[in-house]
């Protein structure tokens, strides 16, 4: 277990503590702002899906039943203009963090083999090029890496922490040098119905892949557009020449969502509504935190999609955490996600009203 152990990171979050410990003593209670993990209801109609759904006694399928996958396969045409989607090019995951922390490895890669992700990025994936031996590279622009031994290239659009959105050219230029050169692109856009001041396109759109899958798949997950962070629900769409692949090898370990959760993601892909309400409920979290953290001498960077302000005060990111947290407010730290953010700190629009307002007053 050592060896394996040895090959991670920090578990960043641990330095945290310190100042979680500060924001908590203030007399108004914290406002916890460093996860991105959702507070609101999860939608009544989901809830009941997954209720009718309780006595499911037998295994799931990894691939997922026949109307999880058409819920899908619908969603994807109807949100994203994918094209001829069928049930070949999707496969449903436990999750998303579980798919790019092990993808690497069900990928068979390994020493020699090179996995790019972002420069600053989800620390995940990092992870799971260290859980495969793989080597992990940052990059700014991923048209000026080289190539040799490049095997995974990870997107990521609405970005994490940042909220930068890839425009529809940028994802195009990317797209066609990556295929030149023989390099999966795996797209992760959990955020993608996220988009504030920009319109978040998917690798899947035809715009941007030409009216092929071949060498690209997209990541997407339920938890923020419709509050499922505990329902643990994802799916992957794109190329079936990696998909089907992942499929035996996810059915020889055993990788299966939940019955119920399976039902529960048919009811929310079908339903739009939610959706909105719950867009709504963030735009104007969003709104308020921004003029605060502006008011008191912050910049903002990015940001146009996603769940979090990207923030500045052009000191170090942890002097910034030090300073909020004596106001009561907990965010992340910038360089949890890279070098190049430690200057920064991630504020997530993740709490409740009541919380927002009381981080509000206290800037």
């Amino acid at each position: 277990m050592s060896a394996v152990t040895d090959r991670l990171p920090a578990f960043p979050w641990d330095k945290l503590e310190p100042y979680k410990k500060t924001a908590a003593a203030h007399p108004g209670g914290i406002v916890d702002l460093s996860v991105g993990t959702p507070v609101d209801p999860v939608p009544e109609l989901i809830q009941k899906a997954l209720i009718d759904a309780a006595d499911s006694p037998g295994y799931p399928t990894v691939w997922g039943t026949p109307a999880l996958r058409d819920a899908i396969t619908g969603w994807l045409e109807r949100r994203l203009g994918a094209r001829e989607v069928t049930h070949r090019h999707v496969l449903p995951v436990v999750g998303s963090k579980e798919l790019v922390a092990w993808l690497p490895t069900q990928l068979g890669l390994g020493p020699g083999d090179k996995v790019a992700h972002p420069r600053l990025a989800y620390p995940t994936y990092e992870v799971g090029a260290r859980l495969a031996r793989a080597e992990h590279v940052a990059y700014d622009d991923p048209t000026e890496l080289d190539p040799e031994g490049l095997k995974l290239l990870w997107l990521n659009s609405p970005s994490n922490p940042t909220g930068k959105v890839l425009g529809k050219d940028e994802l195009t230029r990317i797209v066609a040098w990556a295929r030149e050169h023989g390099v999966l692109v795996f797209s992760d856009e959990c955020y993608i119905e996220l988009g504030w001041e920009a319109d978040p396109v998917s690798v899947l759109h035809p715009d941007v892949n030409g009216g092929s899958y071949d060498g690209i798949v997209s990541v997407h997950s339920l938890s923020k557009r419709s509050n499922l962070a505990g329902y643990r629900a994802a799916f992957l769409a794109g190329d079936p020449a990696v998909l089907g692949p992942l499929l035996e090898i996810r059915k020889h370990g055993g990788m299966m969502t939940p019955a119920p959760t399976q039902a529960a993601v048919v009811a929310a892909l079908g339903d739009d509504s939610h959706v909105r309400e719950q867009r709504e409920r963030y735009a104007a979290r969003r709104a308020a935190l921004r003029e605060a953290l502006t008011g008191h001498g912050f910049r903002i960077e990015h940001s146009e999609a996603s769940l979090y302000l990207w923030v500045t005060r052009d000191e170090s990111c942890w002097d910034t955490v030090a300073h909020l947290a004596g106001l009561g407010i907990l965010v992340a730290p910038g360089d949890f996600y890279g070098p190049a953010g430690d200057r920064f700190v991630r504020v997530a629009l993740t709490a409740t009203d009541e919380r927002i307002r009381a981080a509000v007053e206290r800037l």
